[in-house]
C-alpha cells in the first residue's frame, strides 16, 4: 500500500517542479536576450575601450572624490524623496481604500496622469508653475509690485523634492490603496474591542498586514528616485548630479565609456542589495489574508471628522498633483507679453497659435510627425507593452507566489528588479550594439520599442500581482485539487476571478509607463516613428516662444489622453471583476 502512496506524491512533486519551471522559463530567456545580452554587450566593449586595463576604470572612481560625492548625493536624495512621498501618499491611500465618496474615480484618474508624463514635461510644467516667468511668480510681482520674482526653486534641493514627490505619489496611492482596500476592518474592530486604542490598532495589527505593499511601493519609489535623470538635470541645474546624470554626461559629452561602465555596475549593485533585502523583509512578514471586497471594507463620509481629514487630504493632493498640471495647461494656452512702462512684470494673453502651429511643418522637416500620428505610435506601443508585460509578469508573479519558499526564488526575485535600476543610456546603447545580427537583428524594427518599454513595466507588474496572488488562502486550491482540477484549472477557476483588479491595476501601470518613458525610447526609436515624448523633447531642445507653446500643447494632449486612459480604466474597475 505505501508503493503507490509514494508514486503518487513523486508525480506530484514532478508536477509541480515542471510547473514550476516552466513558470520562469519565459520571464528568465526575455530577461537574457533582451537584458542580459545587451547590458553585457556594452559593458565589454565600454571596458575594451580602456587603454589602461580592466582595473584602472575601478581605481580611477574609487579614488575620484567627485564619484564619492555624486553616489552620497544620489542615496540621501533618494531616501529623503521616498520619505516624503510616503507621508503624502500614505494618507491619501487609507483615504481611497477605506471611504466611497463622489468624484472618488476622477480623482485616482488624475493622480495618475504625473506618473505618465515625461520627466522633461515635469519639469516644464514646474517651471510654469514656480520658475522665474511661472504663474505664482507673476501674481506675486503683480500683486505686491515686484520687479524680480520672489519665489526662487528652480535649480535647487526643493524643486528636486517636488519633483519626486509629484512624479511617485501615485505608486503609493495606487499598490498601497489597491491592496489596503481588501483588508478585513473587522481585524481591527476585534483588537478595538478587547481594549486596544487606534494607535496600537495600527501599528500592531494594520501595519504589518499592510507592511509588504507599503515595502514594494517604497521600493518602487526609491529605485525611480535613484535613478533620476531629467528631473536633476532640468530642475536642479549644474550643481547636482546622481549616478544616472553623470553617466550620462561621462558617456555623451566625455566618452569615457570605461568610467560610464564603471558607474553603471555600482547602479546596478546597489539596485541589487536593495532589491534582495526586500525580497527578505516580504519572505517574512507576508502571508495569506483573508480579503474582502470594497463593498464590504468602504463606507461612507458620514461623520465630520471624516468629511474633514477627506477635505484635507484632496486638498494636499490636488495642491501638489494637479497644480503643476493645471499651469501647464494654462501655460500652453498663454503667450506672456511684456508690460508697457517701466515695470517689468509681463502679462499673459489667450492664444491657440500654438495648437494651430502643431500641424505647420514651418521647417521642412523630412522627420516632422503630425501629433495625432505620434498619438496613435504611443498608444499602440503601449498596448503592445501591455500585452508583453502581462505575458511575461504573470507567470512570474505566481511562481513568486506559490512557491514562496524555494531557495531559487530568492535568487530570481532580485533580477526582475534589475532593469529600473539600470542607466536607459546604458541599456539603449546596448540595444544598438547587441541587436544587430539574425536572429535579434531588431535595431530597425517597431517591436524593440515595446521590449525596451516591457523591461521598466513587467516588474511593476510583477510587484502589483503578486501580494493579491500570495494573499489567497490555500485551502481554496487544495480543494479545487481534491476535486480533481489541474493546475492550469485552478489558475483559471480560483487564482484569476480573485487577482482580476490587480490585473486591471497591473495592465495600468505597464500602459502608463510605455505611454510616458522617454530615456530608452530617445536612444532606439526612429525619426519617423515618435511616440509622443520624443516629439516634446524636440520641441523642447529648440529655442524659442513657439516650440515651447508647442511642447506645452503636445504636453497638454498627453495629459488629456492619460486622463481618459486612466478614467476608462476606473470605469472598469467598478465592475465586479476581481471583487473577492
Amino acid at each position: 500500500m505505501k508503493l503507490p502512496s509514494r508514486t503518487f506524491s513523486t508525480e506530484f512533486n514532478l508536477r509541480q517542479l515542471f510547473t514550476y519551471a516552466g513558470l520562469w522559463l519565459l520571464p528568465i530567456a526575455f530577461l537574457v536576450i533582451f537584458y542580459f545580452f545587451p547590458l553585457g554587450s556594452i559593458l565589454q566593449m565600454s571596458f575594451s575601450r580602456g587603454g589602461a586595463g580592466l582595473i584602472s576604470p575601478f581605481l580611477e572612481a574609487i579614488q575620484s572624490e567627485s564619484v564619492g560625492q555624486i553616489l552620497w548625493f544620489t542615496i540621501w536624495q533618494a531616501a529623503l524623496s521616498t520619505i516624503l512621498t510616503l507621508a503624502v501618499g500614505l494618507p491619501g491611500a487609507y483615504l481611497l481604500a477605506r471611504y466611497e465618496f463622489r468624484g472618488k474615480s476622477l480623482l485616482q484618474a488624475l493622480s495618475a496622469v504625473p506618473f505618465v508624463i515625461p520627466t522633461v514635461v515635469v519639469a516644464a510644467a514646474f517651471y510654469a508653475l514656480l520658475g522665474p516667468r511661472g504663474w505664482l511668480n507673476l501674481a506675486a510681482m503683480h500683486i505686491f509690485d515686484l520687479p524680480t520674482a520672489p519665489i526662487q526653486l528652480m535649480n535647487t534641493i526643493y524643486a528636486i523634492l517636488l519633483a519626486h514627490i509629484f512624479y511617485n505619489t501615485t505608486i503609493v496611492l495606487r499598490m498601497v490603496g489597491d491592496f489596503w482596500s481588501h483588508v478585513d476592518p473587522r481585524i481591527n474592530q476585534a483588537a478595538r474591542t478587547l481594549g486596544a486604542n487606534q494607535f496600537t490598532t495600527f501599528f500592531r495589527i494594520t501595519l504589518p498586514i499592510i507592511g509588504p505593499a507599503i515595502a514594494a511601493a517604497a521600493l518602487l519609489v526609491f529605485i525611480f528616485d535613484f535613478t533620476s535623470f531629467g528631473v536633476i538635470l532640468l530642475l536642479g541645474g549644474p550643481r547636482f548630479a546622481t549616478l544616472e546624470v553623470e553617466i550620462y554626461y561621462q558617456t555623451i559629452s566625455l566618452f569615457n565609456l570605461p568610467l560610464a561602465a564603471v558607474l553603471a555596475l555600482l547602479q546596478l549593485s546597489c539596485t541589487l542589495a536593495m532589491t534582495i533585502i526586500y525580497t527578505r523583509l516580504t519572505r517574512r512578514i507576508t502571508q495569506p489574508l483573508e480579503l474582502r471586497s470594497r463593498s464590504f471594507t468602504q463606507k461612507k463620509l458620514t461623520t465630520w471628522r471624516s468629511r474633514f481629514f477627506a477635505t484635507m487630504i484632496i486638498i494636499l493632493l490636488f495642491t501638489i498633483l494637479i497644480a503643476p498640471l493645471f499651469a501647464l495647461v494654462m501655460r500652453s494656452f498663454t503667450r506672456l507679453e511684456p508690460e508697457r512702462g517701466a515695470r517689468t512684470v509681463e502679462s499673459p494673453g489667450f492664444t491657440l497659435d500654438f495648437y494651430q502651429e502643431l500641424n505647420i511643418n514651418r521647417r521642412s522637416s523630412l522627420f516632422f510627425v503630425p501629433p495625432t500620428t505620434a498619438i496613435g505610435i504611443s498608444l499602440g506601443y503601449a498596448s503592445a507593452t501591455v500585452l508583453l508585460a502581462l505575458a511575461i509578469g504573470l507567470p512570474a508573479a505566481w511562481a513568486l507566489a506559490r512557491h514562496s519558499k524555494s531557495p531559487l526564488n530568492s535568487f530570481l526575485d532580485p533580477l526582475l528588479m534589475l532593469p529600473l535600476g539600470t542607466s536607459a543610456v546604458t541599456l539603449g546603447l546596448g540595444f544598438i550594439v547587441a541587436l544587430n545580427r539574425p536572429p535579434f537583428d531588431l535595431r530597425a524594427s517597431p517591436i524593440l520599442i515595446p521590449i525596451a518599454h516591457t523591461l521598466v513595466a513587467f516588474p511593476f507588474v510583477v510587484r502589483s500581482l503578486t501580494p493579491s496572488l500570495h494573499s489567497i488562502q490555500p485551502r481554496l486550491r487544495q480543494a479545487a485539487s481534491i476535486l480533481g482540477a489541474s493546475p492550469m484549472q485552478v489558475f483559471r477557476a480560483v487564482d484569476l476571478p480573485m487577482v482580476g483588479r490587480a490585473l486591471i491595476v497591473a495592465a495600468t501601470f505597464a500602459f502608463t509607463i510605455s505611454l510616458g518613458e522617454f530615456g530608452a525610447s530617445a536612444m532606439i526609436s526612429r525619426p519617423e516613428y515618435p511616440t509622443i515624448p520624443i516629439v516634446i523633447y524636440r520641441f523642447i531642445s529648440q529655442p524659442g516662444a513657439i516650440n515651447y507653446g508647442q511642447a506645452m500643447a503636445l504636453s497638454t494632449i498627453l495629459m488629456l489622453v492619460a486622463a481618459g486612459s486612466m478614467i476608462a480604466i476606473e470605469r472598469l474597475r467598478i465592475a465586479d471583476i476581481g471583487e473577492f
